[in-house]
């Protein structure tokens, strides 16, 4: 299988709703009132309820797995967490994803991950080291 560096390998967006946050929460153990009740997230001067960072940085990643098909190939993993996903009572909040190649190393790939919100970019960064998929 040959790369090419820009090349986009995968792209997906996963849609959020409260109940999305809800049920991290209790998958996490992070209940945080402010991925939950927008009095607290109030308070502390957000602009509503926010999604936790881990899981947008899940699923930012889980394109280039299912690109990969084996989460064994992820090598590293690093994102610095620029701006909130703010998730809407109503109409909750949609992250996208393009992962593309960012450099080809010997041995494994750079994917350099644009992770958006509305048209912001919410995760600084986001690259995945991985080694190549086969065929």
């Amino acid at each position: 299988m040959a790369f090419e560096v820009g090349a986009v390998v995968a792209e997906a967006s996963f849609p959020l709703t409260r109940d999305s946050l809800v049920r991290y929460a209790g998958a996490s153990g992070d209940f945080n009132p402010i991925h939950y009740r927008d009095d607290v997230a109030a308070e502390v001067g957000l602009p509503g309820v926010l999604a936790h960072g881990m899981l947008t940085m899940g699923f930012a990643v889980q394109p280039v797995v299912d690109w990969l098909g084996d989460p064994g190939k992820v090598l590293d993993y690093q994102v610095k967490f620029t701006r909130p996903v703010v998730v809407d009572p109503e109409t909750g909040a949609v992250v996208t994803v393009v992962a593309k190649i960012g450099a080809i190393e010997e041995d494994a790939l750079r994917i350099d991950l644009t992770v958006t919100f509305g048209e912001q970019t919410v995760l600084g960064k986001a690259q995945v080291r991985v080694l190549p998929p086969v065929g």
